[in-house]
């Protein structure tokens, strides 16, 4: 009976007392490890203590099992940012939609794009560094298709017509619509001289004149000829000229200020005055007015109805200067320019109203209603008047730069013409010597 309790006693010596047992767990980093707290012998503590020491090759063991896991994760990531770069923008919308909600397909989104430009067969140059749309065709006469010049004129509807948010130096583009040489051009090239990359230059000749033997290598009309057209005097190929100079002008993003001008025209001021003229004005600058007569509001079509009413005919001259919104209006113009190619044939003179017209119906409001090029049709008849040699002279200079009053930027002056015509070839040698003291160039 006595060993029966020792044995008993012995064996109660390796149980602890029931006491309340207390128990934590902390997870770590690396490891998990269970903290037992009881309320046992100091040797049993140490013991099992011991036994729960965390051991160094489990948690490197772990450390490397997570940097795997993390490896993988991130190569994953990786490949799959690169496949959906590669995925078209109007694909992932539909795809990601598909992941969160029900497997039917979203509506499709109607979205404008601008029409491409014409998938034909032709050789395109580019854009040289004059800002002229070449063709890769080098025959002394750049000559432009029809396919050709579809391009430029998209091209050109495409350009920015907004002010940049960058500073550059805006430029006026000074448009010749020309038959064949420039013979003032000696009184030009005086007119332009120190005032490089002010200004830019575009020529639109007859096809049949190759100005390669009269244009000097130094002149600034050097290179300036766009691809052009034969153009029929009163016809409708005047517009689809000005729409050519327009569109290679445009293409040049700093040319702001855009003046259609013609062989026989002359400048009356000198540059820095015309320049700060076209630059600073708030206004562009066509003739429009209501002619009620045959020579006006009779030349309408009714067929242009709905599109053009009678009451919004209009006429003035086709000697204009635009600014860029304008200039990119029409060159992109899809609806009133097909009707003029259709409907104002023959004695329509569409020149003397398409842009009038257009002008007065969306660009009323920010339009002079008047002309900066001065003509002379006080004899009447179809043509104005030309002057020849012995008519140049100071008087007559004097009287064309401040004959008349206008307004400009809501005030009142008298520089209300920059330009004049038509002057004859003969009358080179007097301009010369004469303009210079006037015009102070």
């Amino acid at each position: 009976m006595e060993k029966k309790k020792v044995r008993e006693a012995e064996a109660s010596s390796l149980v602890p007392p029931e006491t309340p047992l207390k128990i934590e767990s902390s997870l770590n980093s690396s490891t998990s490890i269970t903290r037992l707290l009881v309320n046992v012998d100091p040797n049993q503590l140490k013991f099992e203590t011991a036994y729960l020491r965390p051991r160094p090759w489990l948690q490197l063991q772990n450390l490397l099992s997570h940097l795997l896991i993390f490896g993988i994760g991130l190569f994953f990531g990786v490949l799959v940012s690169f496949n959906l770069k590669d995925l078209p923008s109007t694909v992932l919308p539909s795809r990601a939609f598909s992941l969160f909600s029900s497997p039917t397909p979203p509506p499709p989104s109607i979205q404008y794009s601008p029409p491409p430009p014409p998938a034909s067969g032709a050789d395109f140059g580019g854009v040289n560094g004059n800002g002229i749309l070449m063709s890769r065709r080098d025959d002394g006469i750049l000559m432009q298709e029809a396919e050709e010049e579809e391009y430029l004129l998209w091209k050109a509807s495409m350009v920015p017509h907004r002010d940049a948010p960058f500073r550059w130096k805006p430029k006026v583009a000074f448009m010749f619509l020309t038959r064949g040489p420039l013979a003032f051009a000696p009184f030009w090239e005086k007119f332009f001289a120190g005032h490089e990359g002010l200004y830019s230059i575009y020529v639109h000749s007859d096809p049949s004149f190759n100005d390669s033997s009269d244009v000097a290598e130094d002149s600034v009309f050097h290179g300036r000829r766009i691809p052009s057209k034969e153009v029929r005097w009163g016809s409708f190929t005047m517009i689809e000229a000005e729409r050519r100079l327009l569109a290679n002008a445009l293409l040049d993003f700093s040319n702001q200020r855009f003046v259609l001008l013609s062989e026989s025209c002359i400048p009356l001021f000198n540059f820095p005055t015309i320049y700060s003229y076209l630059i600073n004005s708030t206004e562009t600058f066509v003739e429009v007015y209501d002619e009620p007569g045959p020579v006006g509001r009779g030349r309408y079509n009714s067929h242009m109805r709905p599109h053009i009413r009678p009451d919004q005919w209009r006429k003035g001259s086709q000697w204009f200067e635009a600014d860029r919104r304008l200039a990119v209006e029409i060159v992109s113009d899809g609806k009133y320019f097909p009707l003029y190619g259709r409907y104002c044939r023959q004695s329509c003179y569409a020149d003397e109203h398409y842009l009038p017209t257009l002008v007065h119906i969306k660009f009323g409001t920010t339009n002079a209603n008047r002309t900066l090029t001065w003509v002379d049709w006080a004899r009447g008849g179809p043509h104005p008047t030309r002057f020849w040699r012995g008519q140049v002279t100071v008087e007559l200079l004097q009287r064309l730069r401040d004959g008349s009053e206008c307004m400009y930027n809501g005030r009142r002056t008298r520089v209300c013409h920059l330009f004049a015509r038509k002057f004859l070839p003969n009358a080179l040698t007097r301009l010369m010597r004469f303009g210079p003291k006037v015009m102070r160039f």
